[in-house]
């Protein structure tokens, strides 16, 4: 029987070369951006991103609320799917579906240990950012079971379209304001020069970090990108490792900042690292062709919010300026991915694939159809490339890949697509 995973597993202690630090920006004068780290993120945080060691315990305060929220998720065989894209008795196809838990995606796994360890520091207010409203979400109720208040800077386009999440953080008690915001003075700053401002991730967390400068007892809590947040997302992957009835071909996850796919893929990746298992297994990063930070980003030193606010990492990047368009999969709009990921991809242990979110809609909807499962948008990247390489594979190949996330909340982004298809400006999916 598969239980919540008693560890985390940190990628950090088996990377075949050291993991490029974290530093100041250059030509600052003001006071350092690590050093500052100590009045933003959570102490217990601040440790696990600098820690070697190879497996976190998880606090048992935390193991409870991922059992309260619903963890272990399952893992399910894709036959329908498998069916509707004529590769049953050749292809198996497997899912973990993070899109069980109560907040609709795998977000919630990180935002329970931060909270928790905010709390732990004294804090009474927890801050962050959000895009398609995920990670809100899922602070916000970490921060309700905890006890705790919330305030969120969610990116402005996805404010007015993303109506249903934004009421449920209010909902569950937090704050929400649309970034850039009057609240700030990043934010102030955005919209004197540019009103019709769509937001953007970088600008939303220097939003975020500056309003828990300018108060007591508040702590910055991140959705993706740092290595402690990825770390703890590999509860997924631990429990991947439990259920997994063969080794797979092919791991496969959508990725935003990194943390969906770092959690899924990493204690497997690990496995083949320390050639423990998994040799065979591809490690697939499926993002979207509008923010194409793996396929076409450098990989540089690169700010991790816009405003320098915090240090700077190195990473693939299309540049921490960088607005992307509003496309209806929020969660992929960073700028970057996360540094493991990044250095991974950079040695060649994870492809890239980056797909229009036409082609992934298409690919969303036929798995809508054959699983009875909507997925959210930013997972539809994922299953666009499972049924890419499944098409293709040989006899016997194995696909594993992570539902991120349902699309139970993402009416907006489905209505527009679908009536582009009623409208025949978009042909009718296969």
């Amino acid at each position: 029987m598969v239980d919540v995973p008693t560890r985390w597993y940190n990628i950090v202690a088996d990377l075949p070369v050291p993991l490029p630090p974290l530093i100041d920006p250059l030509g600052f004068d003001e006071d350092s951006r690590i050093q500052l780290l100590v009045r933003i993120l959570p102490s217990r945080l601040i440790d696990e991103e600098y820690t070697l060691s190879r497996y976190l315990e998880i606090p048992e305060e935390v193991r409870a609320a991922y059992r309260k929220v619903g963890r272990p998720t399952p893992l399910i065989r894709a036959e329908g799917l498998e069916k509707a894209i004529g590769v049953y008795g050749r292809v198996r196809i497997y899912y973990k579906f993070e899109g069980a838990l109560p907040t609709g995606s795998h977000k919630i796994n990180t935002a329970i240990p931060q909270v928790y360890y905010a709390k732990l520091d004294g804090a009474r207010e927890v801050a962050t950012e959000t895009g398609a409203g995920q990670w809100g979400l899922a602070v916000a109720t970490a921060a309700a079971i905890l006890g705790m208040k919330a305030t969120i800077f969610m990116t402005r386009s996805s404010y007015h379209s993303k109506r249903q999440r934004r009421l449920l953080m209010q909902l569950l008690g937090a704050t929400v304001h649309p970034s850039p915001s009057t609240v700030t003075e990043a934010g102030r700053r955005a919209l004197k020069e540019n009103p019709d401002h769509p937001g953007s991730l970088g600008l939303a967390i220097t939003e975020a970090v500056e309003y828990v400068l300018s108060g007591e007892a508040r702590r910055y809590v991140a959705g993706s990108v740092l290595e402690s947040v990825l770390t703890h997302q590999t509860v997924i992957g631990m429990e991947v490792l439990q259920q997994l009835p063969e080794e797979p071909d092919y791991m496969v996850a959508c990725v935003g900042g990194g943390s969906n796919m770092g959690g899924f893929t990493y204690p497997a990746l690990g496995m083949k690292l320390r050639g423990e298992g998994f040799e065979k297994t591809r490690f697939v990063a499926a993002e979207a062709a509008a923010v194409p930070r793996l396929s076409k980003g450098e990989y540089r030193y690169d700010g991790l919010d816009t405003g320098l606010v915090l240090p700077l990492a190195k990473m693939y990047t299309l540049g921490k300026d960088y607005v992307p368009p509003p496309i209806h999969a929020a969660g992929l709009r960073y700028h970057g991915a996360a540094p493991s990921l990044s250095l991974l991809r950079k040695l060649g242990y994870i492809e890239a694939r980056a797909y229009p979110q036409e082609d992934v809609y298409e690919a969303g909807r036929l798995f809508a159809r054959s699983e009875g499962i909507i997925p959210a948008p930013e997972s539809t990247h994922a299953i666009k490339a499972v049924i890419d390489i499944a098409k293709k594979a040989p006899r016997d190949t194995v696909i594993a890949f992570n539902l991120s996330g349902n699309g139970l909340l993402d009416t907006d982004a489905f209505e527009k697509i679908e009536s582009r298809i009623v409208s025949g400006r978009l042909p009718e999916p296969d």
